[in-house]
């Protein structure tokens, strides 16, 4: 397996607990240091109504992988949901915000991103059978399985399961994996800015 590819498993990630005891976090990956990263993936399982972490510089997208949801109102007055219904929510990490459980915990996947360093672009998607990922030079890709299982045939054959996560660098020159899979999955694509 080439070092392009990282396969982290969900049984491997580390589940800590928040400074203001409202849940959980496991990260999953990250380009940069612990305290200065430009890209960070992780799940979170949101346990209490509270504020969310400040961030600024950093642009984040959260999608509700299981429960209710939540409400969130921001400072500025705007309110927002995120349900199974509408599962997907993009903001500003700089902005104070306050978040309610509609009914019961959530677990959620979250992205953030410096965006003077990184573009990106994030779909949720059916797996039904082959297909491959590319990832050019300046880009990472990333599987994140939401349910069933996907053989990664440039991996070795090795196979991905609910919470696993491929994470798929273009290096020296276009990296590929092929896959044969059944389910559903976050896919993102994060490209370098120059």
């Amino acid at each position: 397996m080439s070092d392009e590819i990282q396969i982290v498993r969900f049984a491997q990630t580390t589940r800590q607990r928040w400074r203001n005891d409202g849940g959980w976090t496991r990260e999953i990956a990250r380009h940069g240091d612990a305290d200065e990263w430009h890209w960070r993936l992780s799940l979170a399982e949101v346990e209490q109504d509270g504020a969310f972490s400040l961030f600024p510089g950093i642009e984040r997208e959260i999608v509700l992988l299981s429960g209710a949801g939540m409400a969130f109102e921001f400072a500025d007055g705007e309110r927002a949901m995120l349900t199974p219904e509408s599962p997907r929510l993009r903001f500003d990490g700089g902005r104070k915000l306050h978040s309610r459980l509609l009914a019961g915990a959530t677990t959620d996947f979250n992205l953030m991103w410096s965006p003077a360093h990184y573009r990106t672009q994030m779909w949720l998607r059916p797996l039904v059978g082959a297909s491959t990922l590319f990832a050019a030079p300046p880009q990472t890709w990333v599987l994140h399985m939401i349910s069933g299982t996907a053989q990664l045939q440039d991996a070795d054959n090795q196979q991905l399961h609910t919470g696993d996560t491929l994470v798929l660098r273009g290096g020296q020159c276009r990296s590929r994996q092929r896959l044969e899979a059944t389910g559903s999955a976050i896919v993102i694509c994060l490209e370098a800015q120059d």
